[in-house]
C-alpha cells in the first residue's frame, strides 16, 4: 500500500509540476474552471450524464495531452539542449496532439453547451446581480495573472 501512495504522489507532484511550469496547462485548467462553474453553480445549461462524461473525457485529454507534452518537451531537453531535428519533430508533434485534443475538446463543448436560452437566462443573471459582474471581472484578473505569472515564488 506505502508503494501505491508513494505513487500518487508522484503523479500528483507531476501535475503541480507541469501547472507551475507550463501556461498553456494553466490556460486549460483555468477554461476548465470556468466552464464547470456555470456547468455546475447555475442550472441553466441542459446536459446529459451522456453529455457529461464526454465533456469529462475531453477535458482529460487536453490535460494528460499537455502532460504528455511537457514529458517529452523535458527528455527531449534531457538528452541535449542542442537543438536537432528529431527533438524539434518530436516536440513539434506532442504540441499538435494536444492542439488537436484542444480543438475537438472545444467543438465537443459547443456541440453540447450551445444552448441559446441557458446564455441567455445567465446574461440575464448578470444584468440583474451587477455585484456578480464585478466578481467575475475581479476572477478574471486574478486567473489572468495565474497564467501568466503562475506559482512564482520571490527569490531570497
Amino acid at each position: 500500500m506505502k508503494a501505491l501512495f508513494k505513487g500518487f504522489g508522484y503523479a500528483f507532484n507531476g501535475i503541480f509540476i507541469a501547472l507551475k511550469k507550463e501556461r498553456n496547462l494553466r490556460i486549460h485548467t483555468v477554461c476548465m474552471i470556468y466552464m464547470y462553474f456555470f456547468l455546475f453553480f447555475f442550472d441553466f445549461f441542459e446536459i446529459t450524464r451522456t453529455e457529461l462524461a464526454i465533456i469529462f473525457l475531453a477535458n482529460g485529454l487536453v490535460i494528460g495531452g499537455e502532460l504528455i507534452n511537457t514529458a517529452i518537451e523535458k527528455a527531449v531537453d534531457l538528452y541535449g539542449k542542442e537543438h536537432t531535428e528529431l527533438g524539434k519533430i518530436a516536440k513539434d508533434c506532442a504540441a499538435g496532439a494536444v492542439l488537436v485534443f484542444a480543438i475537438f475538446s472545444v467543438l465537443c463543448g459547443i456541440a453540447i453547451m450551445y444552448q441559446p436560452k441557458a446564455f441567455e437566462l445567465l446574461f440575464h443573471y448578470f444584468l440583474d446581480i451587477p455585484l456578480s459582474i464585478v466578481l467575475f471581472a475581479v476572477s478574471v484578473v486574478i486567473f489572468t495573472i495565474f497564467i501568466f505569472f503562475g506559482f512564482r515564488r520571490k527569490k531570497k
